[in-house]
């Protein structure tokens, strides 16, 4: 028998949503949760294992402490926001249980792996990058020193052994709704802009697109893009509709769903038959036969990251789009029906109080249904966090949260200061929500969708609150601060998430 494992995703920050699949981790003052799936495919693997979610199923520190008593380790994924909590929780959990086998994993101590195990000596050892056999190997037997792709204490030293190669044959890996019906809620779950309740899962990994900013790609999954077989994905498809017959959403959350136009389409001629309702993330270089067949094959929504309408902005980032394809994109979404999501981001490298007003009205005249603004955060381990770094526009090196979980501001640019981005971010969601044709859409909305309505006035309180806050916010700093000096890093500036369906 394999040791009895607990796969973790941690309690944190009250609606902290930082676990194994959240790709900003943060504090969400719209509760937002997305599932732990990397957590779930050693999960599947091992006898005996349980997975963990505390967060969204309001599972406590002590409960959690209490848990890891009947287990003999522990892979808990951790975050860089999350960091320090994590420690005390691996500290406090090991006290209780001494014979208690540690394991971290995720994209902090994927960076920086030395300073993970220098600063908590109750880890064991860090899996660095995919960790799905690492962990299984441990859990069977395997010595530290056989097992590749992690780094442990050995004689007082740190050591690293070599990487593991990345996981090609996805088929292998166990089907994560297997896991999910054994060990979570679905209902628990929740993310505005999807139908409610939603299972979400992959069908690829890693993401050949160069985004500077994203940290999936460049700590977690890789560039390289792999792929599950379409009949894999859909026998697990159609295993899930009987699994929960009264979901009424699948979300396919990989990095890049629909980059491979030829794929893309086989999986839709077989997802088409199972009656699905389904969503994805989408890139705007997605053509109109490739969202044709998906529209048929019951696709309704896409989340899309425009991030900027200035094109240098675009390119500082390699973003591998322009803004002129991103219009003929979303001409193409709404000539068939299909809803958007889109992503945007203030704070890029390059940005100016032009460019900023450009991507507003970009938005605007792209006109998705539902969008999130976000504050640009430069992430360790992101080509962007180096970028920032090297040239001294990170100005909150020690910690990128307040005591609360909101991420706080930590870089700016000569003549861009934060107090006027964050004003933006706020001025980016009235000019956006507050227009007469989205206005129209929330208000009926409310009106025609009964199993909606409650859900979507709690997420207009939500989002009211938080806009006057961040106003708040930005008054207070223009009044205290003189112009030369720092500015107090915002405890409010964490990108929310509007809309429900």
């Amino acid at each position: 028998m394999p040791l009895k494992t607990l796969f973790l995703n941690p309690p944190s920050f009250e609606n902290f949503d930082g676990g194994a699949s959240s790709r900003w981790p943060a504090t969400r003052e719209i509760e937002s949760y997305w599932y732990p799936v990397w957590l779930a495919y050693p999960a599947g693997m091992l006898e005996g294992s349980r997975l963990l979610d505390a967060p969204p199923h309001h599972v406590s520190a002590e409960e959690t402490i209490e848990i890891g008593k009947q287990y003999e380790f522990l892979v808990l994924f951790t975050s860089t926001p999350g960091w320090q909590g994590d420690q005390r929780l691996a500290y406090a959990m090991k006290a209780a249980n001494p014979r208690l086998k540690i394991a971290f994993v995720g994209p902090p101590v994927t960076t920086a792996p030395d300073r993970a195990l220098n600063e908590c000596d109750a880890i064991d050892f860090v899996c660095r990058k995919e960790f799905d056999y690492s962990t299984v190997e441990f859990a069977q037997g395997k010595p530290l020193e056989e097992i590749l792709g992690i780094s442990y204490r050995k004689n007082g030293r740190i050591t690293h052994n070599p990487d593991r190669p990345q996981i090609q044959d996805l088929d292998a890996l166990p089907d994560v709704t297997d896991i999910y019906k054994r060990d979570l809620d679905v209902t628990r779950y929740n993310v505005p802009f999807l139908l409610h309740p939603f299972v979400s899962l992959y069908s690829t990994r890693g993401c050949p697109a160069q985004c500077t900013f994203c940290l999936w790609p460049q700590t977690l999954s890789g560039h390289a893009w792999r792929k599950r077989s379409t009949d894999a994905v859909a026998r697990e498809m159609a295993k899930a509709k009987e699994y929960w017959p009264d979901v009424k959403e699948f979300f396919f959350d990989d990095d890049t769903f629909n980059i491979q136009k030829a794929r893309t389409v086989e999986l839709c001629a077989k997802l088409k038959p199972l009656n699905l309702t389904w969503s994805c993330t989408s890139r705007v270089t997605t053509d109109y036969e490739t969202l044709k067949a998906m529209r048929d094959a019951g696709c309704r929504l896409l989340i899309v990251g425009y991030e900027s309408g200035d094109p240098q902005i675009l390119k500082n980032i390699k973003k591998g789009a322009t803004v002129e394809r991103a219009r003929d994109f979303t001409r193409d979404c709404h000539k068939l029906g299909l809803v958007i999501h889109g992503d945007f981001i203030l704070g890029l490298p390059g940005e100016t109080r032009e460019t900023i007003r450009r991507t507003i009205d970009f938005a605007k005249s792209l006109d998705c249904e539902t969008i999130q603004v976000s504050l640009a955060h430069a992430y360790p381990g992101t080509e962007f966090h180096d970028f920032a770094e090297k040239n001294g526009f990170i100005i909150n090196s020690q910690s990128m949260v307040d005591s609360g979980g909101h991420q706080m501001a930590h870089i700016e640019y000569p003549g861009l200061p934060r107090d006027y981005v964050m004003e933006m971010v706020h001025r980016f969601y009235d000019e956006y929500y507050f227009r007469p044709k989205q206005v129209y859409r929330i208000v009926r909305k409310a009106i025609f969708n009964n199993s909606e309505r409650k859900r979507l006035y709690k997420e207009a309180k939500s989002f009211l609150k938080l806009r006057a806050a961040r106003n708040k916010y930005v008054e207070e700093t223009r009044k205290n601060t003189p112009v030369e000096a720092a500015v107090t890093p915002s405890p409010i500036e964490e990108p929310v998430e509007v809309g429900s369906e």
